[in-house]
C-alpha cells in the first residue's frame, strides 16, 4: 500500500493533528497556515529544519542539488502528503528543498508541538516512523532501478506504481487524475522527457493505457507490469 495512504491505514486524520484551529479542534493556541503561488519555494538547503508541513492544496516537489549543481527531483507530492519529517529525526539544516508547482496550500506545524504529540500518540510515533521508512525505501529502490533497469523498464514500472497508488478503478481499468508532466515523469526515472513521451506513445499504440495532460487511464495493469 502506498505510503501517501497510512493515515487511513493507522486511522488518523491529519488535519485534525496540522490544522486544530481551522478544523475546531482548539489543541494549540496559533497556528500557521501557508499559501504559495505556483513555482515558489517553500523552503530551501541549509534553511532551519523547524516546521513539518501538510498539503492542503496544490503540489510540491521535494528536491536537493548535487554537486555539480544539477536538481535532482526526489518525489512530487499531492494533497493529504506530508513534508519536511526530516525535521523530527535532526537537528540540523535543511538538505533538500521543496517547491511549489502549482497554488498551494499547507498547514504548519512546529516541530516542538509536534515533538509533544508524539510522546501521547503511540499511533502518530507509528506513522511517522512507516513514512520515513518508507521514503528511505523508496529512495534505494529508485538508486537501485538507476543502476540496474533500462530507461523503459524504469518508466513502466513508475507508471504502474503511480496507477496503484493514485488511481482508482474504473471497472477494469485504473484511472490517474491530474497527471504529471512528462518532464516530471523523467525527473522521477532518471530519464528525458523524449524518453518519457516515446514510452506513452508506444503504450498507448498497444492499447495498455491512454493518457492526456489531466489524467492517465491504464486498460490492463498486468500488461503494464510486463511491458
Amino acid at each position: 500500500m502506498a505510503d501517501q495512504q497510512l493515515w487511513y491505514v493507522e486511522n488518523i486524520d491529519l488535519k485534525h493533528v496540522f490544522c486544530p484551529q481551522k478544523m475546531g479542534m482548539g489543541m494549540l493556541d496559533k497556528k500557521d497556515h501557508l499559501s504559495f503561488d505556483t513555482n515558489q519555494y517553500i523552503y530551501l538547503p541549509e534553511e532551519p529544519a523547524r516546521k513539518i508541513f501538510l498539503i492542503n492544496e496544490g503540489r510540491v516537489k521535494i528536491g536537493t542539488y548535487g554537486a555539480d549543481g544539477k536538481e535532482v527531483t526526489k518525489a512530487i507530492l499531492t494533497p493529504g502528503e506530508v513534508f519536511g519529517e526530516l525535521a523530527l529525526i535532526s537537528d540540523a539544516s535543511r538538505r533538500d528543498f521543496a517547491f511549489s508547482l502549482e497554488n498551494t496550500s499547507l498547514c504548519v506545524l512546529e516541530k516542538e508541538d509536534l515533538s509533544i504529540m508524539l510522546r501521547e500518540r503511540s499511533e502518530l510515533q507509528l506513522f511517522f516512523m512507516r513514512l520515513i521508512g518508507n521514503r528511505t525505501l523508496k529512495l534505494e529502490q529508485r538508486l537501485e532501478n538507476l543502476m540496474f533497469k533500462t530507461s523503459r523498464s524504469r518508466i513502466t514500472e513508475f507508471l504502474h506504481t503511480l496507477a496503484e497508488t493514485r488511481g482508482r478503478a474504473v471497472g477494469y481499468e485504473r484511472e490517474v487524475r491530474n497527471m504529471l508532466t512528462h518532464k516530471e515523469i523523467a525527473d522521477l526515472t532518471g530519464t528525458s522527457r523524449q524518453t518519457v513521451n516515446a514510452v506513452l506513445n508506444d503504450l498507448r499504440r498497444q492499447n495498455i493505457l491512454t493518457f492526456d495532460r489531466k489524467r492517465m487511464l491504464v486498460r490492463d495493469m498486468e500488461q503494464l507490469a510486463t511491458a
